[in-house]
């Protein structure tokens, strides 16, 4: 899209790709590196890293909901070209959600530090690598229209997700965290709805890209089917009633939702080790 011309990291590809293997490479050679050392605490480092990733995210969420409106987008189905400065508006945010996603290779990188390999899933792996590689392709073909929904929802889950983890390092905090146990289950929604958003402008096009359409369905079945595999594998390791009434408020198991789903998506683990 001559649009994004000259935008950073947009011209070539190679950038990308290799930020991707560095990505993956620090995995490797980390947990290498640390096998014989003591983790890291990262409690600071964690904190002002979540509370930046908050920030960003409710900017972009905003951004994303002003900028659609502003250029009367459809919910239903929206072309590339119609709206104007209003895509262009649409586009400057979808590029910092495509940079967000190098800035998220840090969840990993503190898994690393921190001795964490256990929580280095593929579904954590498979979903880091693959967005930011996703979305080179998406700003540099289809940067605007049909493509805002997924991320407005995803930046509405980011800050509550990130906002979450922040406060959870913050050991007077974790008491008032309730309601982790729902984010699980928004995220699922998030999937799903934008599957059906991305369905619908097959069902009843509007000039958008039929091929980029079913790429995106499909990616995102690949997210719920990986997803709905890890949830039900979870919740099949959880314990007895028994253990759950004797367990601490503060634990994963008495709020209802394993730990480890948080640990595929986050650099923060809220057990005891980490207190």
């Amino acid at each position: 899209d001559a649009r994004v011309r000259g935008w950073f990291l947009l011209d070539s590809y190679l950038p990308t790709f290799f930020l991707t293997g560095a990505y993956l490479v620090c995995i490797w050679l980390g947990n290498k590196f640390m096998k014989n050392r003591p983790p890291f605490s990262l409690r600071a480092h964690l904190i002002v890293y979540n509370l930046g990733i908050t920030l960003l995210s409710l900017y972009m969420l905003v951004e994303l909901i002003l900028s659609t409106w502003e250029g009367g987008y459809n919910l239903q189905c929206q072309n590339l070209h119609s709206a104007g400065e209003a895509d262009i508006r649409v586009a400057k945010v979808l590029w910092w959600y495509y940079f967000s996603k190098v800035i998220e290779f840090m969840d990993t990188i503190f898994f690393v530090l921190r001795k964490k390999s256990s929580q280095i899933t593929f579904l954590h792996v498979y979903h880091h690598a693959t967005m930011f590689n996703i979305w080179w392709c998406v700003l540099n073909w289809i940067p605007c229209g049909q493509s805002f929904f997924g991320p407005t929802l995803n930046s509405f889950i980011h800050v509550l997700m990130y906002s979450y983890y922040g406060l959870s390092v913050i050991p007077s905090m974790r008491k008032y965290l309730w309601w982790k146990k729902y984010l699980t289950q928004a995220q699922l929604i998030q999937f799903v709805l934008t599957i059906v958003h991305t369905l619908s402008a097959a069902v009843k096009p509007c000039g958008f890209p039929f091929g980029c359409l079913m790429f995106q369905s499909s990616y995102m079945a690949t997210l719920v089917i990986l997803f709905i595999n890890f949830y039900i594998k979870t919740y099949r390791k959880a314990p007895s009633r028994t253990a759950i009434k004797e367990a601490p408020v503060t634990t994963e198991v008495k709020n209802g939702f394993h730990k480890d789903y948080f640990a595929a998506a986050n650099g923060f683990l809220n057990n005891k080790k980490a207190q």
